[in-house]
């Protein structure tokens, strides 16, 4: 199937096509302004570096992030301007390829280490989505294209970089939780555990309204951090309204994945999220999701359970069997983490 970004520089689109006519249910489009939600920023030096003081109350403001939002923008992280906005110039390079160069990475199985494409999932998907896709599986194995020619060492760095600040946020979240500071990355064994980049690309489009770039969805794996280019497109669901994300300069976007809820056993909820597209321009984002290794089976905290007292809400699974999961599947909001809930008519343990 050709790219969007194909069918937009053909110069022959003067209706979208009704297999991209994406439905609406009544309530979607319930907004907050961005002066009625404020997002929260956490600020990473005072993470790693600040005073006493200083990080203790960022710990509190990253836990009440994971509470109340799911979502958070990070500054001052310590990632060079230059490495981010080379990360977005080597993506967007890429999508400039021609279409035959594009297909020499149109890989057909999820965990192909690289894939090119467009949608979601072709032979699920009731509507076409208004999106281009490279995903690569960079760790604990590096890849990435040949072309263009510098995109391997751009985003090796770039994805190392982001590994950093996503290891760090851990340690705050874990301390936030009450458990030792290497809890979450020592449990999930996170320096050898999956990392896969995901570069989006969304054109723009003569109809906006009736297309959608990503619908409500939330994310596997335990962290997702986001860059973009200066396009707004993004939306976070809070409170059963819609909060539009204009982020800082600089920043990283940071949501919780549905790995993050079920280690936290719901305390900690994975944030549902969409992107919505404009006539104007083109939005792209840099997605980098942080889970554990493929094989490792996730399930409920048994240190935090124990604390607390409660019984586990969702089944242990492998991190790769809720990928396929959920890949296999069209995007519907948390359709695919309500599919491993624990319901009444499990076998709940006797001392529960």
């Amino acid at each position: 199937m050709p790219c969007v970004k194909g069918l937009v520089e053909s110069g022959c689109l003067t209706s979208i096509p009704s297999k991209y006519v994406f439905p609406r249910k009544s309530g979607d489009d319930s907004m907050f302004s961005e002066a009625e939600a404020i997002i929260p920023t956490i600020d990473l030096s005072l993470l790693t570096g600040g005073t006493p003081y200083q990080r203790s109350k960022v710990i509190q403001d990253l836990a009440n992030a994971c509470l109340d939002w799911g979502f958070f923008m990070v500054v001052n992280h310590g990632v060079p301007k230059k490495v981010m906005d080379d990360m977005v110039s080597g993506c967007l390079g890429f999508f400039d390829l021609t279409e035959e160069e594009k297909q020499e990475y149109a890989g057909k199985q999820l965990f192909d280490p690289i894939r090119s494409g467009t949608s979601f999932n072709l032979t699920v998907d009731d509507a076409f989505l208004w999106r281009d896709y490279l995903k690569i599986h960079v760790h604990p194995n590096f890849h990435a294209p040949t072309k263009p020619a510098d995109f391997s060492e751009i985003s090796e760095e770039y994805c190392r970089k982001a590994r950093e600040v996503a290891s760090e946020l851990l340690k705050g979240i874990s301390e936030g939780l009450g458990l030792e500071e290497s809890y979450i990355v020592k449990t999930m064994e996170v320096d050898k555990g999956s990392q896969l980049l995901v570069a989006n690309l969304y054109p723009p489009c003569p109809q906006p309204e009736v297309v959608m770039g990503l619908p409500p969805h939330s994310d596997h794996g335990l962290l997702t951090l986001l860059i973009q280019n200066d396009v707004s497109g993004l939306q976070v669901l809070h409170r059963g309204k819609w909060v539009p994300v204009n982020p800082l300069p600089n920043s990283f976007l940071v949501n919780t994945g549905d790995h993050m809820e079920i280690l936290t056993n719901g305390k900690y909820k994975s944030v549902v999220h969409r992107v919505v597209v404009n006539e104007k321009a083109t939005r792209i984002s840099i997605g980098t999701a942080h889970g554990p290794p493929l094989d490792a089976i996730v399930s409920p905290s048994l240190e935090l359970g124990h604390r607390e007292g409660y019984c586990p809400t969702y089944h242990a699974l492998k991190y790769r069997e809720y990928m396929e999961l959920q890949q296999s599947r069209r995007l519907d909001g948390k359709s695919c983490l309500d599919r491993i809930k624990v319901h009444q008519s499990d076998h709940i343990p006797q001392d529960c």
